[in-house]
């Protein structure tokens, strides 16, 4: 039995931030100190890495559970099925609804919950949850939605990773130029002509499971006790290059198919020179050569915006909206992510 994708939808918010915004911002160190370099220089490195140049904020008024609501609706209208039909909604995301001016996460009820509720779908008999993943949330949650319908207790899911980190970032953290806000969503049903023919999951919870927090400003002296995303970077990187692409490879290595018969590799829009190591890695285990126009990016306009970076691009490249990218019917892709937990995985996918 084919399980598949048969609906895709995004939303991307319409307050667009270029770097040049953060020209004006007091950026600290972690111990409070000011850096050396200018705000030029800062900001001239961090597009040199991470290939952001501009990102994508809610706009007041705008929540978490909207976002992915408006991608929802999109995905169902795609998929051409009846909402009523869904026997879940899993959405992904880290954060809750975070309401613009406020600081106190809310996720209660659960954003899937809400999804459902401004969906206007009365069947009780529609389960919906949350699931909290990291970045790699919803590849998870396409994985349990396969699990489900496979195991004959589900048809039809809908599978959404939505996001607003523009409300938890500390605007004195340089990272906070990474994060953005967005969401996509997933339609998996059986009987579906893609497939997913295989997947990796894997929780690293030692000494990586604090790489990514939740920690205080880094404004000394500050009275505020508000707490925003933070990061060890370099730990994340060398722990992604190390782990992701060996999870692609054996996610790969099941199914028998060849690295030359794979066509896209839609990889978390983390960060452009760690994605592309994380690749290059990837065909180094198989002792070939990254092909040109592999790995689809769109980072550079959408910025990190975590559960929903891979949704969102798939639903671009599907529908020819990111230039000189495409996938045909029964072309191989592999979904890959890593983030938070640490937590990685990894899907092959016939489209």
């Amino acid at each position: 039995m084919n399980i598949g994708i048969t609906g895709t939808g995004r939303y991307i918010p319409s307050v667009k931030i270029k770097n040049t915004d953060f020209k004006e911002h007091e950026f600290l160190n972690a111990d409070g100190t000011a850096f050396k370099n200018t705000n030029d220089i800062i900001i001239e490195k961090f597009e040199s890495i991470t290939g952001i140049g501009e990102r994508r904020y809610a706009k007041k008024g705008e929540n978490n559970s909207d976002l992915a609501s408006f991608a929802a609706e999109k995905a169902i209208e795609d998929a051409g099925i009846d909402k009523e039909s869904l026997d879940y909604i899993i959405v992904a995301h880290n954060f809750g609804d975070v309401p613009d001016g406020e600081t106190q996460s809310d996720m209660l009820p659960s954003i899937a919950t809400r999804v459902k509720h401004n969906l206007k779908i009365k069947n009780p008999k529609c389960v919906a949850y949350d699931l909290i993943f990291g970045c790699p949330g919803w590849v998870e949650g396409v994985i349990q939605a396969k699990a489900f319908i496979k195991s004959g207790i589900a048809k039809k899911c809908l599978v959404i990773g939505s996001e607003t980190l523009s409300r938890v970032t500390d605007p004195h953290d340089r990272d906070s130029m990474i994060y953005s806000d967005g969401a996509g969503a997933t339609i998996i049903e059986a009987g579906s002509n893609g497939n997913i023919l295989s997947h990796a999951s894997a929780t690293y919870a030692n000494g990586e499971a604090y790489y990514l927090f939740f920690g205080g400003t880094y404004k000394q002296n500050s009275n505020e006790d508000t707490k925003y995303i933070k990061m060890f970077g370099r730990k994340i990187y060398e722990f992604a290059v190390t782990y992701v692409p060996q999870a692609m490879k054996d996610c790969l290595d099941e199914t028998g198919i060849s690295i030359d018969d794979v066509k896209k590799i839609f990889i978390h829009q983390a960060n452009e020179k760690m994605d592309e190591a994380i690749v290059k890695r990837f065909y180094k285990l198989h002792n070939k050569s990254v092909p040109e126009g592999i790995m689809p990016m769109n980072i550079s306009t959408t910025g990190n915006n975590s559960v929903a970076t891979i949704p969102v691009l798939f639903d671009m490249v599907r529908n020819g909206k990111l230039e000189n990218q495409s996938v045909q019917k029964g072309d191989v892709v592999i979904f890959a992510s890593v983030g938070a937990g640490m937590n990685i995985n990894a899907i092959v996918y016939r489209y």
